[in-house]
């Protein structure tokens, strides 16, 4: 007979109730994730309502960069749903010197959770679990590898051997049979002899073997026989050798999947738009997220990881903006309930701390890092000078042309400190004659660019923080077609060639090696792979034992890079003045914004557009087949 759940709709309700709470607290402790936060309730709240009705265990997949959240989301989850002694935080690895525990369940057990009552397992930087090398070659790893059986029908067998059960099974029976045998006789006067129990070293292991319901406390004051009669109930009843049901289980498994957000490795970048990086993690999938996966795990094994993947996009400039106002106001509040002293900070101090505290790619951390660097250190200052003088106000400013943090305090004096930010001194250790060699060479790019895509870059700037890059010029996404194609070559040539026009070709540097790396690799690409060049209709990549000969290509494809090289030169010759004036503002400014090259652009006769972040440079494919 199929069993019949009772559920208690009161009680449910007052879970969803609970549920929505969690929702929004949540979202106001975490910046820039609401779309996150909403989709985990949502795909939890069965589990959380009525785990009773669950088959297989719910599985929820986030991926992201680093410092988006994604550890610390699920921590506090844990926290508001009051699930922290049901909980295991586990980071599986192949590295041989992980020796704690060799199997999930194991883990499990460890944490009091392999007992099939719900519980909550985060499975963090799954990335290191690899069972593919980079050629694709299988790992040979033999631990941990019930994780997929977990995955896989949400049971774990147990790992107790048979062995095992009799052990406790006959030693208990042993000692009974022994007491009876060999009764011992109380003398007269000595208090009472207490009958045998199990004691706190055997409870644990007891509980574990023979999946007793009891607490181990509970077992550690059980009579020796009574424990007896258990076993041999639960030994008739068989159920000890069954596998665990994980089916009330919430899976969360996290990583850094750094293929798939092809952006993750610009770690050091502090001089792009945060708003650019968000704009290209916006357009990640599930279809690139199961590819990269494709990458690191057997397929059967990407399978296990079912349908559910929460991605989380690069924050935004808002984001970040409003997280340092955030945590100045934290500092804020403290400050006044510490010392009675009120605080006020600029928005000077607010652009500082974004200047140098923002990587976007690196997450939040760095900002906190930043905001105690900046405001807290120097802050410890005037608050001293605050409480000696009485002073219950300190407005603090910060100066960019001086370089220093100005405090005003309610008496009206000021104190003074200098202070350059890290990040900024280095991009001010900039050499004139090398940002001017720079910004030449990306207005090179940025020419090219406008003219052939009739977009203004989304970014252009020549005076960075990064030491091994010497600027950029950011493009939107362009769709691969054979006309693209050549032009992007273009616009990569443009940045040294306009060196060459400015400079002379002695003078050109050596800051054109990447960018023809690129375009090479586009022009291989071009012949080779998608057959764009008449005289090459194979395709002359290798696929396993069917090679084609790549020497017939390099002729071609050496002339295709000269042809596009003259090419890009007449265009940057014909633009010549347009190229000379960008170049010598962006050698003032260091950084420009869209509508500042449309305006210069616009000076020169040409007509170019600007787009939001994100934007898919392609043609107008439909308009055709109407």
């Amino acid at each position: 007979m199929e069993q019949v759940f009772e559920l208690n709709l009161k009680e449910i309700e007052q879970k969803k109730q609970t549920l929505e709470r969690i929702k929004a607290e949540l979202k106001s402790e975490f910046i820039g994730i609401d779309y996150i936060i909403e989709e985990v309730v949502d795909y939890i709240q069965i589990w959380y309502l009525m785990p009773q009705v669950l088959t297989r265990p719910i599985i929820v997949n986030l991926w992201g960069m680093t410092g988006v959240g994604k550890t610390d989301l699920v921590r506090r989850l844990v926290s508001k749903l009051d699930f922290q002694d049901r909980f295991a935080e586990v980071e599986l690895s192949n590295s041989e010197h992980y020796t704690w525990k060799n199997s999930v369940s194991a883990i499990l057990d460890a944490n009091g959770i392999n007992d099939g009552k719900p519980g909550i397992v985060l499975f963090d930087e799954i990335q290191r679990f690899n069972t593919l090398d980079p050629q694709g070659n299988p790992l040979q790893n033999t631990r941990f590898q019930d994780f997929w059986e977990l995955l896989s029908d949400g049971r774990l067998a147990k790992r107790e051997s048979k062995e095992d059960i009799e052990y406790y099974s006959n030693s208990f029976r042993v000692n009974s049979y022994q007491r009876k045998r060999n009764p011992v006789v109380q003398e007269e006067g000595q208090p009472p002899i207490e009958e045998a129990v199990v004691g706190i070293w055997q409870a644990p292991q007891l509980k574990k073997v023979f999946d007793l319901e009891h607490s181990i406390v509970e077992i550690a004051e059980m009579k020796e026989e009574d424990v007896l009669k258990i076993i041999e109930e639960r030994r008739m009843k068989k159920k000890i050798y069954e596998a665990v049901d994980h089916s009330r289980t919430l899976i969360i498994i996290s990583g850094n999947l750094d293929d798939a957000f092809s952006m993750a490795g610009e770690i050091a970048e502090a001089d792009v738009d945060a708003n650019i990086f968000h704009a290209f993690t916006q357009k990640i999938t599930l279809v690139d997220i199961k590819h990269s996966l494709a990458r690191k795990f057997k397929p059967e094994q990407v399978a296990r990881f079912g349908n559910i993947h929460l991605i989380y996009r690069s924050l935004q400039k808002k984001h970040f903006e409003a997280l340092i106002q955030a945590e100045i106001a934290k500092i804020v509040i403290k400050d006044k309930r510490l010392f009675d002293i009120e605080l006020v900070v600029s928005k000077n101090i607010d652009t500082l701390i974004y200047q140098n505290g923002v990587f976007p790619v690196q997450g939040v951390r760095p900002v906190f890092s930043s905001v105690i660097d900046i405001l807290e250190t120097n802050l410890t200052k005037f608050l001293y000078e605050a409480l000696l003088t009485g002073q219950k106000k300190i407005a603090l400013d910060y100066s960019f042309e001086k370089k220093e943090i100005v405090a005003t305090f309610s008496n009206k004096k000021k104190i003074t400190l200098h202070y350059e930010g890290r990040v900024d001194k280095i991009r001010q250790s900039n050499l004139e004659d090398v940002v001017a060699a720079i910004s030449v060479h990306e207005c090179g790019h940025a020419v090219a660019y406008s003219v052939l895509f009739g977009l203004a870059p989304l970014q252009l700037k020549s005076k960075v923080a990064s030491t091994y890059v010497g600027g950029f010029t950011f493009p939107h996404q362009i769709y691969l077609t054979k006309e693209s194609i050549t032009n992007k070559i273009k616009v990569l040539l443009a940045g040294g060639l306009a060196e060459e026009i400015i400079f002379g070709p002695d003078q050109a540097s050596i800051g054109r090696s990447n960018d023809r790396e690129q375009a090479t690799v586009l022009a291989i690409d071009y012949i080779r792979k998608f057959a764009f060049e008449r005289e090459f209709q194979a395709y002359y990549i290798s696929i396993g034992d069917y090679n084609m000969s790549f020497e017939d290509t390099d002729t071609a494809i050496e002339m295709m890079m000269k042809r596009l090289a003259g090419e890009t030169m007449e265009m940057l010759n014909e633009h010549r003045a347009f190229l000379l004036q960008l170049s010598k503002e962006l050698t003032i400014s260091g950084n420009m914004k869209s509508i500042e090259v449309q305006e210069i652009a616009a000076k020169h006769g040409l007509d170019i557009t600007i787009k939001e972040e994100g934007y898919l440079f392609i043609e107008h494919y439909a308009k055709e087949l109407k």
